[in-house]
């Protein structure tokens, strides 16, 4: 009945539809300039609701808005396996044939937003208004409904897409590797890198919800995968985001709703600078280290913003990752700056081991410089010498087939004529070839 899903004040809609469907992703289309009675109009959407979308399995509802002449439809996936294809354009064929067949003229907008958990029912709500608004604006000022924003699409849809890259362990009992978890990452869909992403944002966008949005999207996708995960975000945007103790909880909430155990999660804090305008970093921190979430420090170097953030974090900081520059020099090419690496390592063994914390070298490109590393006791890797960035069901399924690893094999498939280090190479699934002598 179309009296159950129409409402005609704002605070009862976001109670009663956004409220009840937050954690999953919506919809919101904005008819404005409507040449029907309002409440005919939004009869004429009830009747054609789910010819317009080419979707049943959906919840909607409709805020009906005198003072502007203007009826909102927000639409809801009831669950992962249903897809709402482009809206813009089917809401576009429907405006020519209501013209068409002399029923009705309006003109529309629409905004979308991914499942958001951790915001606020109000604030997912003036987000979609506000963006549908803007759509609105540039349908009528550009052109009809073939404004499509590919970004905006991704981050709303059900479907969970991520690439993920494994951390390799070195046990020097059994002189093997082994992968522990991995570092999730945009890709695997419809980009295949998180810049790609960006640069689709419109100009006007607060980068600090996208990155959050992004957040949502690979925790989501991590559903049911193995090992130590991480999860890279800025320093600015954690601060801005989760100073604010109610979204921590909610993200709690969403970590144990998909069964991740909050100590396999880290928060990676990349290499950015940022201000403490309304709260310390460690402050923040501290509200997930009571859930027992712990973080990792990117790109760590003496001279890193990372090397403050490990001083300041304490033992909160469970993992580090070395700055390439810190082991890329060799004895034979500059003997000063071999020596600063040796004694730079040997400090960060230090501050590792008062944290008990990992090492995590990154961007290993050679076996020399592997042997060199394992020589000083950094066992722990993200390197395509074992295995470029994977999909997150090709991570799931193999799993249990990159581990255990000998030494002798992994440097005979690395050293063998024709070997080459990208994205595709797998050197665990390489040592379960038939030709390979590793069972």
């Amino acid at each position: 009945m179309l009296e159950d899903t129409l409402f005609r004040e704002e605070e009862t809609f976001i109670r009663r539809f956004i409220a009840v469907n937050r954690g999953r992703p919506l919809f919101l289309i904005r008819f404005e300039r409507i040449s029907l009675p309002l409440d005919d109009f939004a009869s004429l959407l009830y009747e054609e609701i789910h010819s317009l979308v080419n979707a049943t399995d959906i919840d909607f509802g409709f805020l009906v808005l005198e003072e502007l002449n203007t009826v909102l439809l927000c639409l809801s996936p009831r669950n992962d396996r249903t897809e709402i294809p482009n809206i813009d354009g089917a809401v576009g064929r429907f405006q020519d044939e209501c013209a068409k067949n002399g029923l009705c003229a309006f003109e529309f907008g629409v905004g979308r937003t991914p499942c958001n958990y951790l915001s606020a029912s109000v604030e997912i709500y003036r987000e979609l208004y506000g963006t549908s608004l803007k759509n609105l604006n540039d349908n009528v000022t550009r052109w009809k409904w073939t404004f499509f924003n590919r970004a905006n699409m991704y981050l709303s849809g059900s479907k969970r897409e991520a690439m993920i890259q494994p951390a390799v362990a070195f046990d020097p009992a059994t002189n093997t590797f082994s992968v522990k978890g991995g570092e999730l990452f945009i890709g695997g869909g419809h980009y295949a890198h998180y810049r790609d992403l960006i640069a689709d944002l419109p100009d006007d966008q607060d980068l600090n919800r996208f990155e959050l949005l992004i957040l949502e999207k690979l925790i989501l996708a991590s559903e049911g995968l193995p090992g130590k995960l991480k999860f890279n975000i800025s320093p600015q945007s954690f601060i801005d985001t989760f100073h604010d103790e109610l979204k921590v909880k909610r993200l709690h909430g969403l970590i144990q709703s998909i069964g991740l155990e909050p100590e396999r999660m880290l928060f990676e804090l990349v290499e950015k600078p940022y201000e403490e305008r309304r709260a310390s970093l460690k402050e923040v921190c501290k509200l997930f280290w009571q859930y027992g979430i712990g973080f990792a420090a990117d790109d760590f170097g003496v001279k890193s913003q990372s090397h403050q953030v490990i001083l300041d974090l304490g033992i909160m900081i469970r993992e580090f990752k070395l700055d390439p520059m810190s082991f890329r020099f060799k004895a034979n090419e500059d003997q000063t700056k071999f020596l600063d690496n040796l004694a730079f390592i040997a400090y960060c063994k230090r501050l590792a081991d008062n944290r008990e914390a990992a090492i995590t070298a990154e961007a290993v490109e050679d076996l020399d410089t592997l042997q060199f590393l394992m020589e000083h006791r950094i066992y722990q890797f993200q390197s395509n010498l074992f295995c470029g960035k994977i999909s997150v069901e090709e991570y799931r399924s193999s799993f249990a087939l990159m581990q255990n690893l000998p030494y002798d094999t992994f440097e005979r498939l690395v050293t063998e004529p024709g070997h080459r280090n990208d994205f595709d190479h797998n050197v665990f699934l390489r040592a379960r070839k038939p030709e390979s002598d590793f069972d």
